[in-house]
């Protein structure tokens, strides 16, 4: 079966689901009309974002506080650096894992001890840091962080939960985790920066782990809304899922693009830029969720990547015409509104097309994929700006946008 054929499938079952679960369900209070109102309506469901949002705040945290930790005690950034990619190297290999433990056993019972085990990584580093410890501790303590859960995936899990066959509920529950996910990476390395410089450097790995402990306590704490464990049976990886390949493809090729987008305008002007493409996300992912989403998914993830490949040319355009740090970054704010649709729009079809018992492993491969992107992303966009510049270097995320198309339309059409 091909893939096409496989996205229209799962979309007929979700239709139908939606159907018979709105035939069966007993008769609601109506429900608030602004799909954010309505989500936010949902018994138990302001409790376990709240503590999903404190516990994912650190992700934008970390790297930058193990950065000004590890450099400022070493005075290395090559070492902050290679300890930094091998705790992703490690994450890309353990996620998935620690998702299939979600899966089987529930989030509670394996996000609460992988956290701990995580946030004693975090604590290891900066001990091994303050007493100058050997170098190859520092890679031992930065890795055993790789333990720490999806907490946006499961946070995904628990809507899918709550609005089974619900699409537009979903859609818009899938926009709203987008749009978190880009504003705790606007405003993670900012605290971060903030609590390294005006404290002492240790700060922000210190605040990073007290908040993902305390967010993960309280996000498991709300049992009412957590996914029941499904039976267990011997199934095969998501990995074998028809259409499921190609989608991880695709979502390897777009974290190219931030990856590159990252180091090239670092190199070109300056971190504080980036969060003009992180906000320009954040309000795009809100607005796409408020609207009701397309019949096809798959052409909806075609029609973004092809939005996404034309706005990440207007950075280049800016750069290579004009050399105006105003113009640069209203190219980027314009560039980032198609990032979150795009990525909204690959984790529902994740979602359609991953079985439900295998949900957190399905989005934690998705996670896995696009971190591994990044880092492609951030090697070759360093080499080209020391090769060619900073302006060329704007072309890497516009062909890796291009190579996301490429993919996806070749894989809506082979198995």
């Amino acid at each position: 079966m091909c893939s096409e054929q496989v996205l229209d499938a799962a979309e007929r079952r979700a239709e139908g689901e939606r159907v018979s679960h709105e035939t069966t369900a007993p008769a609601r209070p109506p429900a608030p009309r602004h799909p954010y109102l309505r989500l936010l309506a949902t018994p138990g469901a302001r409790a376990f974002t709240a503590g999903n949002l404190l516990a994912r705040l650190p992700m934008g945290m970390f790297s930058v506080s193990a950065v000004i930790m590890i450099a400022g005690a070493h005075g290395s950034y090559a070492l902050a650096g290679a300890v930094t990619a091998t705790g992703l190297a490690a994450t890309a290999l353990v996620a998935p894992w620690t998702a299939r433990l979600v899966d089987r056993y529930g989030q509670a019972r394996v996000a609460v001890p992988a956290t701990a085990v995580a946030v004693a990584g975090s604590v290891a580093l900066v001990l091994c840091v303050h007493h100058d410890a050997p170098v190859w501790t520092l890679f031992a303590a930065y890795a055993a962080t790789a333990t720490t859960p999806n907490t946006g995936g499961m946070s995904r899990a628990r809507w899918a939960h709550l609005h089974q066959g619900d699409t537009a509920a979903l859609h818009a529950a899938n926009s709203f985790e987008q749009a978190a996910d880009e504003l705790c990476f606007m405003l993670g390395p900012v605290l971060a920066a903030s609590l390294c410089g005006a404290l002492f450097p240790e700060a922000g790995t210190l605040t990073g782990a007290i908040l993902l402990m305390t967010g993960v306590l309280v996000f498991a704490a709300q049992r009412a809304t957590e996914p029941p464990v499904a039976p267990r049976t011997r199934t095969a990886s998501p990995l074998r899922t028809p259409g499921v390949p190609a989608l991880l493809a695709v979502f390897l090729a777009t974290g190219a693009v931030f990856g590159a987008m990252e180091v090239v305008s670092i190199a070109h002007a300056g971190g504080a830029i980036l969060a003009l493409q992180a906000g320009g996300s954040c309000v795009a992912g809100l607005l796409y969720g408020s609207l009701r989403p397309a019949a096809h998914a798959g052409h909806r993830l075609m029609l973004c990547l092809a939005g996404m490949t034309a706005l990440m040319s207007l950075p280049l355009a800016a750069a290579a015409t004009t050399g105006s740090l105003p113009v640069l970054a209203g190219c980027l704010l314009l560039a980032g509104a198609a990032t979150a649709p795009t990525m909204v729009t690959g984790m529902t079809l994740i979602q359609r097309l991953t079985p439900r018992a295998q949900l957190n492993e399905g989005m934690t491969l998705a996670v896995t994929a696009l971190l591994g992107g990044i880092a492609a992303g951030s090697a070759v966009g360093g080499w080209t700006v020391e090769h060619s510049g900073t302006v060329t270097g704007y072309a890497v995320p516009m062909c890796a946008a291009a190579l996301a198309l490429a993919v996806a339309a070749v894989g809506t059409r082979r198995a």
